[in-house]
C-alpha cells in the first residue's frame, strides 16, 4: 500500500468518528444498487407500455383519468398523482419511462444524485398511478417506499438507516405473519414448497428440478422459510454478528426464490435492503481504499435539517404503520388524522403493506388464447413466459416483469375475468392492434386478425421424468373448457 493509500485509510478512519461515518459507503452502495433497480424497472416498462396502457393499448391511461375526472373531480388530481395530467399519449407514456431511466444512470453514475432520485421516485409513482392492473404488484409499491426513503438517505442521517431496517423488517416478518395468519393449511402442515415451484406464476429451469427434490427436503424448506420469515427479522435490530447473520439468512431465501422463478426485480431490491446491516468496515474491502477514501471524503456533513427531515420521515412511517395496524387488526376506520395520513402514504407509495404468498396456490391453470377464420380450425396464441406449448423451455427473465404475462397467470385462478382488462385485451386481439400484439411471442394472423377469438382453460403440471427424456416436454396438461365465450368481429 503506497502513502496515498495511507492518507486515504486514515481519513476513511476519521470520517468514522462522525455522526454517519459508519454508514457512508454502505449508503453509496446502496443508491448505485437503487439506480440500477430503477433502470431496470423502467427499461421494463419501456418496451411494453404502449400495448399496456397507450392509446390502442389494453387499458389506455387516458381514458382511465379521464374516467378519474368524471368521478371525482378536483379531487382526481390529488388522489391520482401523476404528470399524466398534462398529457398520457404513447410519446409521453415511453418518454417518461426513458426520461427515468436517464435519471437513473445519473444516480448509477453518483452524478445529480438527489436530483436523479427525486425523478426516479416521481416519474415511477406517476406510472404506477395510472398502471391500474398493471401496476398493482407489491413489488412496485416496495420500489417506491425504497425510493422515497432513498431521497433522504443522501442527507447523511442515521435515522435514515433505522428507517431501512424498521422496512426490511415488517417486509420479512409480515411475509411470514400473512402465511400463518391466511389459515392456509399447505402452510400449516408444512407442505407448500410442495406445489410452489410447479403453480408460481413464472417459473425458471431449475424449478422443474425443484419440484421433484423429496417430501421431507421441502417440508425442511417450508419450515426454514419460517424461521426466516418470522424469527431472524429481529436480529435486524441486534449488534453486528447478529445483523450479518440476519443477511445472510435473508441472501440465502433471496437466492433460493431467484434461482428458482421470475419475480423480476422483487428480490434483488430485498437483497439491496440487506446492505443495511452491514457497516462501512464490511463493503470496504469490495471498493477498494482508493474509491472508498474518495466516497467518504466527498460525502456532505450532517445538518441538522437532514437530522430533522429524517426524523419528521420517522414519525410519518411509524404512525402510518400503526394506523394500518390498527385498521388490519380491528377493521374499524382509525381516527381521522390516522385516516389521512394513511390515505396520504397510500397514494405516494410511502407507507405500504407487504405480505406475498399468503395462500398457496395447489393447481396451476393457465388461459390458452385461440383464433379461427371458421370456428373448426383453432390456432393458438403464445405468450412470452406463459406456459402454452407444453414443449416451450422455462426461462429466466430477472430483471424485466413481462406484466401481461402475471396478469394472464392472475386471471387463470379465478373462472371469470374479475377486471375489465382481460375482456379489452381480447377486443385489442381481435382488433388486431399492433401495440397489444406486440406483448406476445407468436401471432398465428400475421396478415389479419381472425374473425373469432376464444380462450380455453387447462390445468397444468410438470412432466413426469419420463415423459421429458421421451419427447423433451416439460408440462402435461388437459382441457377444463372455455374460460368466457368467444368472441365475433
Amino acid at each position: 500500500m503506497d502513502k496515498a493509500d495511507d492518507r486515504a485509510m486514515v481519513r476513511i478512519d476519521d470520517g468514522e468518528r462522525s455522526p454517519m461515518g459508519h454508514y457512508r459507503l454502505v449508503s453509496w452502495v446502496f443508491l448505485r444498487i437503487i439506480g440500477l433497480i430503477y433502470l431496470a424497472a423502467f427499461a421494463s416498462l419501456a418496451v411494453q407500455i404502449k400495448g399496456l396502457l397507450g392509446a390502442d393499448g389494453v387499458l389506455p391511461a387516458g381514458e382511465y383519468l379521464e374516467q378519474a375526472l368524471r368521478v371525482m373531480g378536483s379531487q382526481a388530481f390529488w388522489r391520482i398523482p401523476t404528470v399524466f395530467w398534462l398529457e398520457a399519449s404513447d410519446f409521453a407514456l415511453v418518454g417518461t419511462c426513458l426520461a427515468g431511466m436517464t435519471a437513473a444512470v445519473a444516480v448509477i453514475c453518483n452524478g445529480f444524485v438527489r436530483i436523479g432520485l427525486l425523478l426516479c421516485y416521481g416519474l415511477y409513482l406517476s406510472l404506477v398511478q395510472v398502471g391500474q392492473d398493471f401496476t398493482s404488484f407489491q413489488w412496485d409499491l416496495f420500489l417506491l417506499e425504497c425510493g422515497f426513503l432513498a431521497l433522504f438517505l443522501t442527507g447523511g442521517s442515521r435515522i435514515v438507516i433505522w428507517l431501512y431496517r424498521w422496512l426490511l423488517f415488517r417486509f420479512m416478518f409480515m411475509g411470514g405473519v400473512v402465511k400463518l395468519a391466511s389459515g392456509d393449511p399447505s402452510w400449516w402442515n408444512l407442505t407448500a414448497l410442495k406445489y410452489h415451484f410447479e403453480t408460481q406464476p413464472l417459473p425458471s429451469p431449475l424449478a422443474w428440478y425443484a419440484h421433484r427434490l423429496p417430501d421431507q427436503l421441502l417440508q425442511m424448506g417450508t419450515a426454514s422459510v419460517f424461521f426466516i420469515e418470522l424469527v431472524v427479522p429481529f436480529f435486524v435490530f441486534m449488534p453486528r454478528p447478529l445483523r450479518l447473520f440476519a443477511a445472510a439468512n435473508f441472501l440465502v431465501l433471496q437466492g433460493a426464490i431467484m434461482l428458482t422463478g421470475n419475480y423480476n426485480f422483487f428480490n434483488l431490491l430485498t437483497v439491496a435492503l440487506c446492505v443495511f446491516l452491514l457497516e462501512d468496515r464490511d463493503v470496504r474491502p469490495f471498493l477498494g481504499a482508493k474509491l472508498a477514501g474518495r466516497i467518504v471524503n466527498h460525502a456532505r456533513p450532517v445538518d441538522r435539517w437532514a437530522n430533522l427531515s429524517a426524523g419528521v420521515m420517522a414519525l410519518v412511517t411509524f404512525s402510518a404503520c400503526g394506523g394500518l395496524l390498527w385498521l388490519t387488526n380491528t377493521q374499524q376506520r382509525p381516527f381521522q388524522p390516522f385516516t389521512a395520513l394513511i390515505e396520504l402514504t397510500s397514494t405516494l407509495g410511502i407507507v405500504n403493506g407487504y405480505g406475498p404468498f399468503a395462500i398457496m396456490t395447489t393447481e396451476r391453470h393457465e388461459i390458452i388464447l385461440e383464433g379461427s377464420n371458421d370456428e373448426r380450425t383453432w390456432l393458438a396464441y403464445e405468450f412470452n413466459c406463459n406456459p402454452g406449448d407444453p414443449a416451450k423451455p422455462l426461462s429466466w427473465n430477472i430483471p424485466h416483469q413481462p406484466r401481461l404475462d402475471w396478469q394472464m397467470w392472475f386471471a387463470a385462478l379465478s373462472n371469470a375475468p374479475r377486471s375489465p382488462w382481460f375482456p379489452r385485451f381480447m377486443e385489442k386481439v381481435l382488433a388486431g392492434s399492433e401495440p397489444v400484439l406486440s406483448l406476445l411471442q407468436y401471432n398465428p394472423f400475421p396478415d389479419h386478425p381472425p374473425r373469432y377469438l376464444r380462450a380455453n382453460l387447462y390445468r397444468y403440471s410438470f412432466a413426469t421424468p419420463a415423459m421429458r427424456s421421451l419427447n423433451g416436454q416439460i408440462w402435461q396438461r388437459e382441457p377444463l373448457g372455455v374460460y368466457p365465450s368467444a368472441l365475433r368481429q
